[in-house]
């Protein structure tokens, strides 16, 4: 019986062929849209993290005292209390999601004159080479937290100590151009003699400051060793509900649901870790930043998702009109089918296997474009690979047979209704 249904089946496939390559084409392009969708969707994460990680951090570190300042009076409070450890800041790259750092940099700030104008003078990196408690070499500093800003001139390095970059504004209220020297005062009279490397546009408050090295502003200000703020940029899980608990109070968490979060990039599990390796700190979240990351995330998959829908729909819609044809083109035969013996069940299932077949070659087909379109939208979307999950193509395979399924159904519909008598009577 299994034999002879085979037969009728390879058979069948024998016939029409134009109609049943168009039908395989319709499904390859649907799978093609599916794949290509799916597979940048499970991997947009990431790169949307990435994206908004150029335009800066996510993740801000203050000493506890000038956090508890800022939640109770509404005060930046960055140079109130104990001060942070320039030489914890490395420890950043040591927590377990270390590989999700992205950038991170030091900041201490001092009000100085420069030449005779109070001005708040910014000390940080700009390319740190960090040697690393794991024995690793990494590198943090400004250049890559802000590479978004237009700079008139160039980046400075961290040894140039008598270089620096002028915020735009505070060139213009100071007069000052590029290769122009610049006398910064500090208030215990300490004094440093700095040339304009760049002129900063940010359209932030560093338009109106001079940023230089750390090391050169722990000099004039005689603060050795000691940093007000970290800045973190860290590749993030968006917010669910278990995060937010866990942001509100890490303890109130249950074991199974503290694991998870701690083991989950959210973050305020990131900034948790940061915290345990860095004295003295509170790390909060930019929830700005945070919650931008996850709407974007959202709108996005959800764009790709109705793209995929609408794709699939159409392919639907094609496959129905084309087997349906191929059912009257066939009516006779399928009529001769049934007056022999064959049962509705019987000539259904020789219908609907032998659009799977058609179907699974169609969809191998746009399952392979589709792998192929999706590096497309990769390199020229984010510059990138896309990184293709296994799931990618269990979804895919189970979207063709489903789509092929809809799309036979008409055809179906009009077996049933076929009548032998009628049919191989002409009428």
């Amino acid at each position: 019986m299994v034999t002879m249904f085979v037969r009728l089946l390879f058979r069948s496939l024998s016939f029409s062929k134009a109609g049943k390559v168009l039908i395989a084409l319709t499904t390859a392009l649907g799978a093609c849209v599916a794949t290509s969708m799916l597979a940048v969707m499970f991997d947009i994460g990431d790169k949307v993290s990435r994206e908004l990680s150029t335009y800066g951090a996510n993740i801000v570190v203050r000493p506890k005292s000038a956090a508890v300042l800022d939640q109770f009076y509404d005060m930046e409070g960055i140079e109130a209390g104990q001060p942070l450890s320039e030489a914890q800041v490395a420890n950043i790259k040591t927590i377990f999601w270390a590989f999700n750092v992205v950038e991170f940099s030091p900041y201490l700030s001092v009000e100085v004159e420069a030449n005779g104008e109070p001005i708040t003078l910014v000390g940080t990196w700009f390319a740190k080479e960090l040697s690393l408690p794991t024995g690793e070499m990494s590198v943090a500093g400004l250049i890559g937290l802000r590479a978004w800003w237009t700079i008139d001139g160039g980046w400075i390095a961290d040894a140039e100590e008598d270089m620096a970059l002028v915020g735009v504004s505070a060139a213009e209220r100071l007069g000052l151009g590029l290769g122009d020297f610049v006398e910064v005062k500090g208030v215990d009279g300490s004094s440093a003699r700095l040339q304009v490397a760049g002129i900063i546009h940010s359209g932030g408050e560093e338009d109106e400051q001079i940023i230089a090295p750390l090391a050169l502003v722990q000099r004039l200000s005689d603060r050795q060793g000691e940093v007000d703020w970290i800045e973190v940029s860290a590749l993030t899980t968006p917010d669910n509900d278990l995060a937010r608990r866990a942001a509100r109070n890490p303890g109130s968490l249950s074991v199974s649901d503290w694991e998870t979060w701690y083991c989950t990039a959210y973050a305020s599990a990131i900034a948790y870790q940061i915290e345990e390796v860095i004295d003295g700190a509170v790390a909060k979240p930019v929830r700005l930043v945070t919650e931008t990351q996850g709407v974007i995330l959202t709108k996005t998959q959800s764009l790709m998702v109705l793209v995929t829908a609408l794709a699939l729909l159409s392919s639907a819609l094609c496959i129905a009109n084309l087997v349906t044809a191929s059912v009257l083109e066939r009516s006779a035969e399928i009529g001769l089918l049934k007056a022999i013996g064959a049962t509705n069940g019987a000539v259904v299932r020789l219908i609907l296997s032998e659009m799977c077949v058609v179907g699974v070659l169609g969809g191998a087909l746009g399952y392979g474009l589709g792998i192929a379109a999706s590096q497309v939208i990769g390199h020229v979307v984010f510059g990138s690979w896309i990184s293709i999950r296994a799931s990618v193509a269990g979804l895919t395979a189970v979207l063709v047979v489903l789509v092929v399924l809809a799309g036979s159904l008409p055809a179906v519909s009009q077996l049933l209704r076929l009548r032998p008598a009628d049919v191989l009577h002409g009428r």
